[in-house]
């Protein structure tokens, strides 16, 4: 099933992202987590794709299709493109195709010194246009609501964005943020733009301060002084991190399910004890 038919059925969605684990002995291991997150029955889990390698790649697969088969749950897979060619993505949409996979998270990826960046594709848009011209594919987009770190500014950053819609992008899921207000601004500002795809806001859980401050670094997302306060106090404190943090992610999760709102994306981490907590305190909510 394409993701975007939930969008027609339903006023807004529930996902989770998990990530492969590191060795393939490893994917048992995440039954825990999937265990956890599909009791809510979420309309589709989205897979991290992993870069710099095909048996990385193959992992991704691996738990797609756990997702969809062993849970039935749809699977949208992450794709990401700076580092591969044209017949590097034809290889992995053609097992995607034959895996009965449908949904794809088209990315340009993130600069890595130790990766060779090749030419056929810059930016995540090329990436989107190429996937709806190879196959019958719904392609999700990401989005930045404190724009991606390489913008010149909000304006190109809509614009662009804007830009990975008009090439297919039918949902976009957005990179992490703390400060609510922040989201509702950029959709405003999409909506202006004529970008009228569900536009679904992505929240991580702060339980590990080293982290999400590595995190924050590299999508360049803010700190409320009511967040940072919380950092400052608690982060030599993991107990207090933990309680303090889900709950700050619970007050956001909250604020937005009374918004007029797409959906919630929660970035699990592979971590069953954030997704049990998040599950618990939304459960009647959602």
């Amino acid at each position: 099933m394409k993701i975007t038919e939930v969008y027609e059925k339903k006023k807004r969605s529930l996902s989770f992202e998990v990530f492969p684990p590191k060795k393939n002995s490893e994917l048992k291991s995440i039954d825990a987590t999937l265990e956890v997150l599909c009791e809510l029955k979420p309309d589709f889990i989205s897979v991290t794709f992993g870069a710099g390698g095909s048996s990385n790649r193959n992992r991704t697969i691996e738990l797609a299709k756990k997702i969809k088969y062993g849970y039935h749950v749809e699977p949208v897979v992450h794709l990401t493109c700076l580092t591969y060619d044209k017949q590097e993505i034809d290889a992995f949409t053609k097992v995607l195709e034959e895996e009965g996979i449908q949904n794809i998270l088209a990315l340009r990826g993130d600069r890595n010194p130790d990766l060779q960046e090749k030419d056929d594709f810059k930016h995540a848009s090329d990436l989107t246009a190429y996937l709806k011209q190879k196959g019958d594919f719904c392609i999700a987009g990401a989005c930045y609501p404190e724009c991606h770190p390489e913008s010149e500014n909000r304006v190109s950053e809509i614009r662009n964005l804007k830009t990975k819609v008009n090439a297919g992008a039918e949902v976009l899921i957005s990179q992490l943020f703390f400060d609510n207000g922040c989201f509702f601004r950029f959709v405003d500002d999409c909506r202006i733009a004529d970008i009228n795809v569900p536009v679904i806001p992505g929240i991580m859980p702060v339980i590990n301060a080293s982290q999400i401050k590595r995190m924050v670094t590299m999508c360049g997302a803010s700190f409320p002084e009511r967040f940072q306060k919380i950092i400052d106090r608690y982060e030599d404190n993991k107990d207090a991190l933990f309680d303090a943090g889900m709950s700050y992610a619970l007050s956001q999760i909250i604020d937005l399910l009374v918004s007029d709102i797409d959906g919630i994306h929660l970035y699990t981490m592979n971590n069953p004890a954030v997704a049990r907590k998040i599950c618990e305190g939304i459960r009647h909510i959602i």
